[in-house]
């Protein structure tokens, strides 16, 4: 096996900060130097590539690029490139760094990213009026949103993905009370994780009974999911991986005891619209990128001694654990969660895969990674291991896309304006930040099997009730839709 051609992890590193005055950019810069000093070896100078994850937060992502090129010791080769802020992304970028190594044409990269949404959520209250609270990844959202989309108020995650958990919660057989059991669970294992985690946002461990106790402290957000379920956006957060060739690491000094191996990953994409899914029960993608994933590095369940899924809402890791085939014994996160370690926008990701380093350097061989990115529309996984991956591994095309669209099933024709008889496909309700109903959302389907959406208004609260009262299960109801006001449909029970 040539040295030249074998990627591995050399060195990584995490910031979390407090202070509300710092940027997007001191937090990635900061992440760069850490893994540089985790490397062991003066190396940002001698950058082939740098690979930014694209920030919501200042400063603009098109000055990051220029701005860090001109804080390294020297420029890397090839001028920095930022990329969308999807949270599949930064496994997407080791993947091609790895298979750019594989291939020859690269020894050295960095995948880095910041967020300092907590400063910038902290800098808009200051500009905005006396007393008044922005959100800014809700303005900026609705600024390109789709006019079903604006139109229905499903314009942000914590909108679309309880469409899916609701979904997927029925097509399991589980009632409420079992599914949202399974979702505490599952979170207060990665509390624990953040706990020990030094880099992790939110360091104590939370019970099951406190995820599942909705109160002021955890406010319902979107049926099912309160705020201890779902993603932690205000933090300051930055993380950067270096990855290079073994024999860049060799000549460097670095340790054999500090490498990890990259192996192959596997990606596959479903509709950036959430009406344009075959069903809400399942992500073809997802199950097409893990079985395609664990095939091409030889590896099955048994032999994955840790496990990173994205856990922006309960439903992905749920999913994921049920195509690996894992049981609820099993931590299912290095870092500790996106509630919990923290959610830096699109850069969980990196933070996740320097956990992953870590973890691996003090035991296990083999590690897993899954991220998800969009409206449970982009999954990537990846596996890092002790050992070198099989000759012919890398370089690898990722792309697992019509293996994805094989296995998908028909999408159902979309209708915008229907009004009459349905049933419903799957739900949620929104809530405002006093902790009340804002308003209901349906996706139904007609006798003839089309799809539409009907919002359900905030004064119909019997059926707010029902849908949220646990006692009888809504998917599959029998309802109508009618016409509703600004255009709107509406549906009634």
């Amino acid at each position: 096996m040539d040295p030249h051609r074998v990627p591995v992890i050399i060195g990584v590193g995490q910031v979390s900060d407090r202070d509300e005055e710092v940027t997007s950019f001191d937090l990635t810069l900061e992440a760069l130097l850490r893994a540089e000093a985790d490397a062991g070896t003066a190396c940002l100078g001698h950058l082939d590539t740098l690979e930014l994850v694209k920030q919501n937060s200042w400063p603009p992502a098109e000055e990051m690029g220029p701005r860090l090129a001109a804080a390294l010791p020297a420029p890397p080769r090839r001028a920095p490139m930022v990329h969308t802020a999807h949270g599949d992304i930064p496994l997407r970028l080791l993947n091609d760094a790895a298979n750019r190594i594989a291939a020859g044409e690269i020894a050295l990269a960095a995948v880095a990213g910041g967020e300092g949404l907590r400063s910038a959520a902290r800098r808009a209250q200051r500009e905005a009026a006396e007393g008044q609270k922005r959100d800014l990844m809700r303005e900026r959202l609705l600024r390109d949103a789709t006019p079903v989309a604006g139109k229905y108020g499903l314009l942000t995650p914590t909108d679309i993905y309880p469409l899916f958990e609701n979904a997927m919660r029925a097509a399991w057989g589980q009632s409420l009370a079992e599914g949202q059991r399974e979702s505490a669970q599952i979170w207060s294992g990665f509390s624990a994780v953040a706990a020990v985690n030094p880099h992790a946002w939110i360091r104590r461990p939370h019970d099951v009974e406190e995820i599942l106790a909705e109160g002021a402290g955890n406010r319902p957000i979107a049926f099912p999911y309160p705020k201890l379920m779902v993603a932690n956006n205000a933090i300051n957060q930055g993380a950067a991986v270096l990855v290079a060739s073994l024999a860049f690491a060799r000549a460097a000094g670095i340790a054999e005891e500090n490498l990890v191996y990259v192996g192959a990953g596997a990606a596959a994409h479903e509709s950036d619209f959430f009406w344009e899914r075959a069903d809400y029960t399942r992500s073809p993608s997802l199950e097409v990128a893990v079985r395609k994933t664990l095939a091409w590095n030889g590896l099955d369940a048994a032999r994955l001694d840790h496990v990173e899924f994205y856990s922006c809402f309960p439903c992905v890791p749920k999913a994921a654990r049920r195509a690996i085939g894992l049981g609820l014994d099993r931590p299912l996160s290095v870092s500790g969660g996106l509630t919990f370690a923290g959610g830096p926008g699109g850069n969980y990701m990196t933070h996740a895969a320097a956990a992953m380093v870590e973890r691996l350097r003090e035991g296990g061989q083999h590690g897993f990674l899954l991220a998800n990115g969009g409206w449970f529309s982009d999954c990537h996984c990846l596996a890092l291991s002790r050992t070198p991956p099989a000759t012919g591994t890398l370089p690898r095309d990722y792309d697992a896309q019509s293996a994805a669209d094989a296995a998908r099933g028909r999408v159902p024709p979309f209708l915008e304006h229907y009004t009459g008889p349905g049933r419903i496909e799957t739900y949620t309700v929104i809530y405002g930040r006093d902790g009340s109903p804002a308003f209901g959302t349906i996706i139904g389907r007609t006798p003839e099997d089309a799809r539409f959406v009907a919002r359900v208004p905030t004064e119909d609260a019997s059926t707010i009730a029902l849908l949220t009262s646990g006692e009888v299960e809504p998917v599959g109801m029998a309802g109508r839709a009618v016409e509703g006001t600004e255009g709107r449909v509406f549906w009634r029970m």
